[in-house]
């Protein structure tokens, strides 16, 4: 069995399930919940205010981990969603009292406003319920690396493609969220795990993959061109941690489709965790580092059984 090399673990059973009903948890976990204290945890693509936001997996993350700093990497609340059907349940309202009550607790939160919650860049530069909002961030990790922190629709201008080609792209994607909310209520009617159909489709389709490769070495440039070691964004819903022309280049993912979070530990290593139904370390810095190409992610990596 291959052993996963930041732990010394095996690396085929490192998740923990959510208590489920009917379905047998894994015998032994080799690798704990994150409960120590992190330096750093990046969220983004939370969307609150549209109905594929995962809110009730984004809350057990938010109540399970405690951090120095949050970072709210954009699109956070879908005013754009708000705007053409008004959808507020309670779990979205608790997800955001939560991250209100981490700022009033001692934690310092960043928010990075993305497009779909544009209008609070009008308020970057200040502070907003004890939390800071500003139109980018610089995180210096624990080992000293300077990481730019952008939300990343700056970088849409550089996927170019027709009018009607973009109708059709984000009608499909609605489509594919669609179909992700289905096959996920057929999956916990079967008692089986949270998956990302989303995920999956999206990184077989030719086109698709070409666009986010344009993305992500565009946000290296950018990274590079202004002199940092790395760079952490969300908007395009693709979690990754791996290394670009010799720079780091992390998404800590959506909370839509992927349930993801980049984190960081108390020595400085980043890595990359997936919290559904089944919560699991998805790729450390050293994968990143030794993997040139990209590597489909499982998500989520399901335990033999």
């Amino acid at each position: 069995m291959a052993r996963n090399p930041e732990s010394g673990t095996p690396e085929g059973n490192t998740s923990r399930a959510l208590p489920f009903p009917g379905r047998r948890a894994p015998d032994k976990p080799d690798i704990s919940p994150l409960t120590q204290r992190l330096n750093a945890v990046w969220l983004s693509d939370i969307h609150l205010g549209s109905r594929g936001c995962r809110a009730e997996f984004l809350l057990d993350f938010l109540e399970s981990t405690q951090c120095n700093v949050l970072y709210l990497i954009g699109d956070i609340v879908d005013l754009w969603a708000l705007k053409r059907s008004f959808y507020w349940p309670s779990s979205h309202q608790a997800v955001l009292r939560r991250i209100i009550a981490k700022a009033g607790e001692g934690t310092r939160v960043v928010y990075v406003p993305g497009n779909h919650d544009m209008l609070a860049r009008d308020i970057a530069a200040r502070q907003f319920l004890d939390i800071e909002v500003a139109t980018e961030a610089v995180h210096t990790t624990a080992d000293g690396r300077r990481l730019l922190l952008i939300h990343g629709d700056q970088f849409d201008h550089v996927v170019l493609c027709s009018r009607f080609n973009r109708w059709v792209g984000n009608a499909s994607y609605s489509l594919l969220l669609a179909l992700n909310q289905l096959a996920n209520g057929v999956r916990r009617r079967l008692r089986l795990p949270y998956w990302s159909l989303a995920y999956y489709v999206k990184n077989r389709v030719g086109n698709a993959r070409a666009a986010i490769e344009t993305f992500e070495r565009a946000a290296v440039h950018e990274a590079r061109r202004r002199g940092f070691d790395g760079v952490v964004c969300g908007h395009i819903h693709q979690p990754e941690l791996r290394v670009i022309d010799d720079l780091l280049y992390c998404n800590d993912g959506d909370w839509v489709e992927s349930c993801t979070a980049l984190v960081e530990h108390r020595g400085g290593r980043l890595e990359l965790v997936h919290w559904g139904d089944l919560q699991q370390p998805l790729k450390c810095e050293r994968t990143a580092s030794a993997a040139a190409e990209f590597q489909l992610l499982r998500l989520p990596r399901l335990s033999a059984r």
